[in-house]
């Protein structure tokens, strides 16, 4: 029997496999299929085994993780495996679910209220300004800020879905490429040195065409049903109606500030002190910032008054959903971003080539497709560093020599994460969050024929501007 099994493994797995390490250049593409499997569950099991999905979603994904580590057990023995799993939850996971739980607890203690039934207009500004604030407070933090408010001015309209799936394209994902504080893979140039004023300047021109684009293709639906439903008389009378809006839970916009303020200290402050955690480095600035966010989040619990909450219809089961599917997530992505960094060298071989010409100067239109494809499904930021690195990695080159470049991955990253729900971590949030308004939210592939009919010719159009290549 071991023989047997033996033979089947060696025939999937690639000989290079073999190796001390989880190195990229030597791993199999098979590694790769936990991390699909979990992607692949995601999308079919709430269609086609709703219930089971539903109440055992946490052990699909743990059986998933479990596979992946068993075959990186199997072919790289135990110490590998564990500084794997180690790796990825301390310095991946613990910090991004840290950060999810701090302003999902911070955000459900502010409570918007108003007595508007939201018109058209009105829809449109609260979608304008929760991506303008997308930049300042990043994506997450403005997505869990805005979308209650939003939700609550829906609570009458009797087709809100689409509000949602805009939501998430301008507010959750196009929004933040304004700011190196917008969105992680921009922070993430930030710190490899592309000046802040560099992101903005560059990144000002796309961010408006998208949102002024998408702004308008939203108002025209959305105008649609509301006149559907209300007829054109007593829908003009709703839109003349002024309605006063109050603000509950002030306090929580001061934590709400120290978030945005620890997540850029984190960055900025270099410091020469580390701890050691289970053969994993921990820098000393990232060790404040989680606990930052895990005291923020206290005090948040501590101060708010529970009717603020419960205005909210705030509990804590979109949290735990999307904790328990990144979890497996973050794990099972890693043999899939090491094959990406180990560019020409690796598996991934044909796809990385396909962004340089035969005479070894950079296709920027297909950084822009390949970076973008890639991050609304994969993390965005590991990507967008792939990429950075693949094109210099010199934060001077590319912002001088190479800006087309830049400007290709830097929107690639951030604007084609709003593809798929996993595509950036807000996505799933702001559709778990509705989904529990009883807000009828599509599933995976139900969400990707609205993302890929109205964002691919939008994307389209900005290869055209902006990269001027039909290639």
């Amino acid at each position: 029997m071991k023989t047997f099994f033996t033979f089947i493994t060696l025939s999937l797995f690639s000989s290079g496999t073999f190796a001390t390490g989880l190195n990229g250049h030597d791993l199999s593409l098979y590694f790769s299929i936990p991390f699909i499997g979990i992607l692949l569950s995601i999308a079919l099991m709430p269609l086609f085994l709703s219930r089971l999905w539903h109440y055992h979603y946490g052990k699909i994904i743990a059986i998933w993780t479990l596979l992946f580590l068993f075959f990186t057990f199997y072919f790289f023995g135990l110490q590998p495996t564990i500084d794997l799993t180690v790796h990825a939850i301390i310095v991946e996971y613990i910090p991004f679910i840290l950060l999810l739980l701090a302003l999902f607890t911070v955000s459900g203690g502010i409570l918007i209220k108003s007595e508007v039934i939201s018109t058209p207009k009105l829809n449109v500004g609260l979608l304008a300004i929760g991506t303008l604030l997308a930049s300042i407070m990043g994506t997450t933090g403005a997505a869990m800020l805005m979308i209650r408010p939003l939700i609550r001015a829906n609570r009458q309209r009797q087709h809100a879905t689409h509000t949602i799936i805009f939501f998430i394209f301008l507010v959750a994902n196009i929004g933040g490429g304004l700011t190196p504080l917008g969105d992680p893979p921009l922070f993430i140039g930030f710190l490899k040195g592309v000046n802040f004023t560099w992101t903005v300047r560059h990144m000002l021109l796309p961010v408006l065409l998208n949102a002024i684009l998408l702004l308008a293709i939203y108002y025209v639906i959305d105008n649609y049903y509301f006149r559907q439903q209300y007829g054109k008389i007593q829908a003009n009378i709703l839109m003349s109606k002024p309605h006063p809006v109050k603000v509950y839970g002030k306090f929580n916009i001061i934590l709400l500030i120290a978030i945005v303020i620890g997540v850029l200290l984190s960055g900025i402050w270099q410091s020469s002190v580390s701890f050691s955690f289970l053969g994993v480095n921990i820098a000393l600035q990232n060790l404040v910032r989680d606990g930052m966010f895990m005291l923020i989040s206290l005090i948040s619990i501590v101060i708010t008054p529970k009717q603020v909450r419960a205005g909210n219809e705030f509990n804590w089961d979109a949290i735990i959903e999307v904790a328990k599917l990144f979890i497996g997530i973050f794990i099972t992505i890693v043999p899939v971003i090491a094959i990406l960094r180990a560019g020409s060298n690796g598996a991934l071989a044909p796809l990385v080539s396909f962004v340089t010409s035969e005479q070894g100067n950079p296709i920027n239109g297909r950084y822009f497709w390949l970076s973008g494809l890639l991050s609304g499904f994969l993390d965005n930021a590991p990507t967008y560093l792939v990429f950075f690195n693949l094109a210099s990695g010199d934060a001077n080159i590319l912002m001088t020599t190479m800006t087309k470049t830049l400007l290709a991955i830097s929107m690639g990253s951030v604007f084609m994460g709003a593809l798929s729900y996993i595509g950036n971590a807000p996505n799933f949030m702001v559709k778990s969050i509705a989904t529990q308004h009883k807000i009828n939210m599509p599933g995976f592939f139900g969400y990707m024929k609205w993302s890929v009919t109205i964002l691919i010719p939008l994307f389209i159009i900005n290869h055209l501007l902006f990269f001027n290549e039909l290639a």
